[in-house]
């Protein structure tokens, strides 16, 4: 028998959530109460109260109730119950997690939701499913079910997405992935422009007995990769698409976060480093480029994407970024340079050829390197610096072993 947690305001939702959990109970699982509602009392009793929830995160809740502040509970919540659900998933207390609710129980709901691990099943019942839901999906795997109407009591409309949403957390708690042979992880990062250095490279890999996953370099993709990298299953990084944090870094569109390129550092695992195009910032179409970069390099990569070539100023500064990330990784790594190219559109006669300011990265990646930097006369697209940098990964990841 499964445990699924059953988390919402109980003070205003509990008929709803009572509901859910007594069909999850008439499908053979068990249901968890869990109450993060900052109103009245609870409605339904609660099997771990919002009181317990709150001291997960050292949160007084009777002062801050006494405020009468809504909004100051609720923000208070999304730090609370993510620590209260962690800690029941890692103690193997609950297997599921589901949750109702409208702005302020979707916060809450899906903050607690992003805590747990990726493949664990959550279910988000709520009124904004059918918006803009990337802040509350983060980089998890959270499944958003539109509610339809509010969330506002049981009716006929209400309890039928309600039976639905129990179906089908408990169909997610019961299914068992079969995730094949179980051979060691490695994550990699791969844009348009670097598509045959990881072809290459991930054959070389797949032949050494590893399995790859690869992560278009986009924002989302990198962010969901550091999340993967986090979750403590990956062996290593072929991290040859660093392009983000030239977005992160100007301004562009596919920026992944100031924390890009942390979590193998706190994964600890071996890492191979390239500068992959980090000639270019992505926008939108071109009228949606800010003013202040006319005059600029630009390529129009399709109608609805704009890429910018950075300078030479900006290059330097990518360099000492990624050399000082990869100062961080203490399991292994190495920094793999292509002199010939960062990416297709920076190859001799490409319209983002500009050998200052690849220098000017290069150099800052030497200069500013505590790990060991490898230079090739060979673009990033090359069999041979392909199969390098595999190689070099197989190599470190080996001497772990």
């Amino acid at each position: 028998m499964a445990t699924i947690a059953v988390l919402g305001t109980l003070d205003s939702k509990g008929e709803e959530h009572a509901f859910v959990a007594a069909l999850i109970a008439r499908h053979g699982h068990k249901p968890l109460l869990i109450d993060v509602g900052t109103g009245g009392p609870a409605t339904v009793q609660p099997d771990i109260t919002r009181e317990q929830v709150a001291s997960s995160a050292g949160i007084d809740l009777a002062a801050l109730m006494a405020k009468k502040d809504r909004g100051e509970c609720v923000v208070a919540m999304t730090k609370a119950a993510p620590a209260c659900v962690a800690k029941l998933a890692a103690e193997g207390r609950i297997d599921g997690i589901i949750s109702l609710g409208g702005g302020g129980g979707t916060a809450i709901g899906t903050a607690a939701m992003r805590a747990l691990p990726l493949g664990f099943p959550k279910l988000m019942v709520s009124t904004l499913a059918a918006g803009n839901v990337a802040p509350y999906l983060g980089t998890k795997d959270i499944t958003m079910m539109p509610s339809i109407a509010d969330v506002a009591g049981l009716n006929r409309l209400s309890r039928v997405i309600f039976t639905r949403a129990a179906g089908a957390i408990c169909g997610m708690v019961s299914a068992e992935p079969s995730v094949g042979t179980a051979k060691p992880l490695i994550v990699a990062s791969q844009f348009g422009n670097t598509t045959t250095c990881v072809t290459e490279a991930k054959k070389v890999l797949e032949a050494a007995g590893y399995e790859v996953l690869v992560f278009a370099a986009t924002g989302t993709g990198g962010r969901i990769m550091e999340s993967v990298i986090e979750s403590g299953i990956v062996s290593g990084v072929l991290d040859v698409t660093t392009t983000e944090w030239a977005d992160e870094l100007v301004g562009g569109n596919l920026n992944a976060g100031p924390e890009r390129m942390d979590a193998a550092a706190k994964a600890n695992i071996p890492v191979v480093v390239a500068p992959g195009c980090l000639d270019m910032v992505n926008f939108g179409e071109r009228a949606s480029v800010p003013a202040k970069f006319e005059g600029r390099n630009f390529y129009i990569h399709n109608p609805q994407i704009t890429l910018m070539r950075t300078t030479a100023d900006e290059c330097r500064q990518l360099g000492e970024i990624v050399a000082k990330k990869a100062n961080a990784y203490q399991a292994g790594t190495a920094i793999m340079i292509p002199r010939k190219a960062i990416s297709v559109i920076s190859a001799a006669g490409q319209p983002f050829h500009d050998a200052a300011a690849d220098e000017a990265l290069f150099s800052a990646l030497r200069t500013n390197a505590k790990v060991p930097v490898q230079e090739f006369d060979l673009a990033i697209n090359d069999k041979e610096f392909a199969q390098a940098c595999a190689y070099k990964l197989i190599e470190l990841i080996g001497c772990r072993s």
